[in-house]
């Protein structure tokens, strides 16, 4: 077994680590973000057809989320120009982006409660985006 593979699973083991090595000031441009809600969409919509309760499974794919912007962008979205994120203003984000995904990917698993907070949301943004 050659030194990379036998390596391999240790990088797997704490991808964040990884992630820090790869930091950059480049803020994550829309295409990063459409990457990350697909994959962390994904990852809610697997757990949940796996059994995982959907709060825990959009805290762990909404964490790992955060963990990325972090760790490959510094904490910047290009959206938000060049100020860095807060973790909060990261999380609430990365949590609505995986959710909004996860209506648009397996609906089913969305409790309803939380899709008609969503509609809300989405609601009041327009609302007060037309001011």
């Amino acid at each position: 077994m050659s030194a990379s593979l036998a390596a391999a699973p240790l990088s797997l083991v704490n991808p964040a680590a990884h992630a820090q090595q790869l930091e950059s000031s480049t803020p994550a441009a829309q295409e990063d973000i459409f990457l990350y809600r697909g994959m962390g969409s994904s990852y809610v919509c697997n757990a949940s057809a796996a059994k995982v309760e959907f709060p825990k499974a959009v805290g762990i794919a909404s964490a790992t989320y955060v963990q990325i912007l972090n760790g490959r962008h510094g904490g910047m979205v290009a959206s938000a120009g060049s100020n860095k994120l807060t973790n909060e203003q990261l999380f609430a984000g990365a949590e609505f982006q995986i959710i909004t995904g996860a209506i648009q990917y397996c609906p089913d698993v969305v409790p309803a409660d939380v899709k008609a907070k969503v509609q809300e949301a989405i609601k009041k943004q327009s609302a007060s985006a037309g001011n």
